[in-house]
């Protein structure tokens, strides 16, 4: 089986390949070669035992999208992305490598023709929702962005469906909540935050909380969002029909919770490291956000979310901290 991977540098990427270098399979499928592709080169997977490729260009460039697919990989997933608040600031660069890029991507596999079918995985976001929302946004709720970001996504899944309507791949669209916590340095995400008070202050640093403590949202594990990747590759499609687009599972919670659960975890000391400094321009955009799901259709075809926040804060102390908290 050979999987390409698009976006194999970011956090979430670089998960999903080290989950599937260590398996060395996907279900019940061995690996025999991985291509990994980003702007920057990705880092291979170390051990990893299958041949690994790794690819560094801009693939919203003409040309590129036709190189990548040209071994004709079983699997495609497709994380590439400028993130939200980066499209926001960047109108032509945000549509340059949302929307060309996955229209390039779609066409370049299109155009193999002969029986040439992959599984292609997109990752779209919540940020195809916009307000006024529901107590609990249903698998029926509109899509009505409110970013360009989320504008963009919105397409992505429109140009998913009917590729795959037409025959061209079988593709599945997972709408991944906001990945909390994230390691590493902060990204250009305005949700950037919500991972910030739980990580800098694990890690004993200070961490600022710009929104108010009353702001609700939809949050998952990057150990959730591997098994969403894991489950949507190896997954029966035709159990989807031809809405191919899926909210993801995830835990809705408030800022407050958050701190509490953070409180639960790792105590007073850590929590007093967060500092509220409102920002009008992220609290703006984060009012436009949609906070609650009921994503039936996911949990029914069998995606897991999170049991609570209190689980992703230990996930991320067993995955990036060594299991402890630093003293």
């Amino acid at each position: 089986m050979h999987i390409l991977v698009i976006g194999a540098a970011g956090m979430v990427g670089r998960k999903f390949v080290e989950r599937l270098a260590t398996d060395g399979r996907l279900g019940a499928k061995p690996i025999a070669r991985m291509t990994l592709h980003d702007v920057v080169a990705p880092a291979a997977p170390a051990g990893a035992p299958f041949a690994v490729e790794t690819v560094a260009s801009d693939f919203s460039l003409p040309g590129e999208a036709e190189k990548l697919v040209a071994g004709r990989p079983d699997l495609i997933v497709h994380l590439a992305a400028i993130v939200s608040g980066e499209a926001e600031a960047d109108f032509d660069k945000g549509y340059r490598i949302n929307l060309d890029g996955t229209r390039h991507l779609f066409d370049a596999i299109r155009r193999i023709g002969d029986g040439y079918r992959p599984r292609v995985i997109f990752t779209s976001s919540i940020a195809v929702f916009g307000a006024p929302f529901h107590d609990a946004i249903d698998d029926e709720f509109f899509l009505t962005p409110l970013t360009s970001y989320g504008t963009q996504k919105a397409i992505g899944e429109l140009l998913l469906a009917d590729y795959t309507r037409r025959g061209f791949f079988d593709g599945i669209g997972i709408r991944l909540p906001t990945i909390c916590v994230r390691p590493g340095k902060p990204n250009k995400a305005a949700s950037g935050f919500f991972s910030g008070i739980i990580r800098e202050p694990l890690a004993g640093q200070e961490a600022v909380l710009p929104v108010p403590d009353t702001v609700r949202h939809w949050h998952a594990s990057p150990r959730a969002a591997v098994g969403f990747l894991l489950h949507a590759a190896t997954m029966d499609t035709a159990a989807i029909g031809p809405r191919r687009n899926l909210t993801m599972p995830g835990v809705s919670v408030t800022v407050a919770e958050q701190i509490e659960a953070l409180r639960k975890v790792a105590g007073d000391k850590v929590v007093a490291l967060i500092r509220r400094e409102p920002d009008p321009v992220i609290a703006g955009m984060v009012a436009g956000w949609p906070r609650n799901f009921d994503p039936q259709r996911a949990l029914a075809l069998g995606f897991k979310a999170d049991d609570s926040f209190e689980a992703i804060i230990r996930a991320h102390i067993e995955d990036e901290l060594g299991g402890r908290i630093p003293a």
